[in-house]
């Protein structure tokens, strides 16, 4: 799977993108990142594990403590993606919106007597 694959995979998860909300504020270790989350340790280390393989999040131990961190460039690159379909949308919908401006007015069937 290449890292885009991967970045998507990671993002399709609505507890792993808050995790990457709640990184976008800084650094912080594992224990308080799973506080807010109704999930035992465990589980939210699972969804930490798939966001470290896609390479949106690195881990950095310090003695016992494991501190994440955002990383950018996997993001850029769905941002990168995604902008691509962005323009094609915006294009389509300029299309649409001179045709339905080019169009005569019909009145409206209901106030006519």
């Amino acid at each position: 799977m290449n890292t885009l694959d991967l970045a998507f995979a990671a993002l399709s998860d609505p507890t792993r993108r808050r995790i990457i909300q709640r990184l976008t504020r800084g650094r912080t270790r594992v224990t308080d990142l799973a506080l807010p989350f109704d999930m035992s340790l465990n589980a939210v280390s699972k969804h930490i594990k798939v966001l470290e393989r896609s390479g949106l999040v690195r881990r950095e131990r310090i003695g016992r403590e494991h501190y994440l961190e955002l990383r950018g460039k996997p993001m850029r690159d769905v941002a990168r993606w995604i902008s691509r379909y962005e323009r094609f949308w915006n294009a389509k919908l300029d299309s649409l919106d001179e045709f339905l401006a080019s169009q005569p007015d019909e009145p409206d069937k209901e106030q006519q007597p």
